[in-house]
């Protein structure tokens, strides 16, 4: 259930790896292509055309050995050991799927999460998030419209004090990255057709509620990357907590107000609602799913959880593993080894999780990051060329997970093609 980071790389690996005479390797989600949850920020910039890099469902299961099914889940039978798909509606409303059953022998949960809006009034109303592909295409089509109205202004009267205001609610990646790639989409908007546009008018507020941006990131990096989104433009407001949201307004707790053309939030993760409809697994109050060491419920063993929306730690003094898509990654090679060790009677493996650091991009402008580095000593800190080389790597490594070696290293090389042959940005 779920063809993420996590899910997609399990159903490749089971597919091709199990006799499809005997077993039937079924893939679920309520859309019909994977987009890499790390580029939604580029998608909604129009940095990335995501119809260019995406992965359809269907195409990947023929080919790798798998059948996929359109669908979101709505209730699990573990008595009958069937999944309840929900109904699925057309745009109008009209039913074109209609509730159904799948059954299983072992089942994997990995459908991730969605942005945890912590009860604050007004987030769901008034807010965008970037979650999904959907979601993305919304916000690059709100910022596009916004620039156009500015281009518009600017061209019936020059002197006119028109902007794009953007207010990004949350310094962690998310924010971050989004922060510095509406200053290169912003820089280019001017060579398609918005002549009067450029990076003058757009203003980027970034709010962050503790005392200083990316936390999982060493405190000279993370002072590193405020300084160049400051030089960029953007706005860093740190201690800085929203307690409401209305329409084209955040409120602060300081009783000040943030007024903005475009609302984000990105301030931190969740399970979605579904999570509370799955009675009998254990949870936590942020929705996520505790697995035992070999990623299995702790309430039912042929049950397995991976990706954002499992919840794993090694010891009870231990933190959590966090919601990455490197976790995904290495959680997904531990449940496929240990599905196939469920299903020839073997021994489980226990899931060990390597940290291999953070990085955060800052566009074209610059990375930063820290990397794992045993050689010396404990976390390396990396800026500049070597940062962004590591970064894009990591990209590359999903490619070749999701596709195998030869289509991967293909798409890598049709990749650095369309990066000249392509126009620099998606306005559509």
């Amino acid at each position: 259930m779920g063809g993420g980071a996590a899910g997609l790389v399990l159903a490749r690996k089971l597919g091709a790896g199990l006799d499809r005479a005997q077993h039937d390797v079924i893939l679920v989600d309520r859309n019909p292509t994977h987009v890499w949850k790390p580029l939604l920020h580029e998608v909604a910039t129009g940095s990335l055309d995501a119809n260019l890099d995406e992965v359809g469902y269907r195409n990947h299961g023929h080919r790798w050995g798998y059948r996929f099914f359109l669908g979101s889940l709505d209730a699990i039978d573990r008595d009958t050991r069937e999944v309840l798909i929900a109904p699925i509606r057309d745009e109008d409303g009209s039913e074109l799927i209609s509730a159904h059953r799948i059954r299983y022998d072992i089942l994997v949960l990995a459908f991730g999460s969605i942005s945890n809006d912590f009860g604050v009034p007004g987030v769901g109303q008034h807010c965008m998030f970037l979650d999904t592909r959907a979601q993305a295409d919304r916000f690059r089509q709100r910022l596009l419209n916004q620039c156009l109205r500015v281009s518009r202004t600017l061209g019936r009267d020059p002197s006119a004090d028109a902007r794009v205001r953007v207010a990004i609610v949350g310094g962690g990646a998310t924010g971050v990255e989004l922060s510095a790639e509406l200053f290169n989409a912003a820089s280019g908007l001017h060579h398609y057709g918005l002549e009067g546009f450029d990076d003058r008018r757009l203003e980027v507020t970034l709010l962050e509620s503790g005392p200083r941006i990316l936390p999982a990131l060493p405190e000279p990096l993370a002072a590193a990357a405020q300084a160049e989104l400051t030089q960029l433009g953007v706005n860093v407001t740190t201690a800085a907590q929203v307690v409401a949201v209305e329409p084209g307004r955040l409120m602060t707790a300081n009783g000040g107000a943030i007024e903005a053309d475009v609302l984000v939030w990105a301030a931190g993760v969740k399970g979605p609602d579904l999570v509370q409809r799955l009675s009998g697994l254990e949870m936590t109050p942020n929705r996520q799913l505790v697995v035992r060491p070999t990623l299995q419920s702790t309430a039912d063993e042929r049950i397995f959880c991976i990706g954002d929306c499992a919840f794993f730690r090694a010891d009870p003094q231990a933190a959590p593993v966090p919601p990455r898509a490197q976790s995904a990654a290495q959680m997904a090679e531990v449940a496929y080894t240990n599905v196939m060790h469920l299903l020839q009677g073997k021994a489980l493996r226990p899931f060990v999780y390597r940290d291999y650091g953070s990085l955060v991009s800052l566009s074209r402008y610059s990375t930063v990051g820290s990397l794992m580095g045993n050689l010396v000593g404990g976390r390396m800190a990396v800026e500049g060329r070597l940062a962004r080389f590591v970064y894009v790597s990591l990209y590359r490594k999903h490619l070749l997970a999701v596709h195998g070696l030869f289509r991967g290293l293909l798409l890598i090389v049709v990749g650095h093609v369309n990066q000249v042959v392509r126009p620099r940005l998606k306005l559509h």
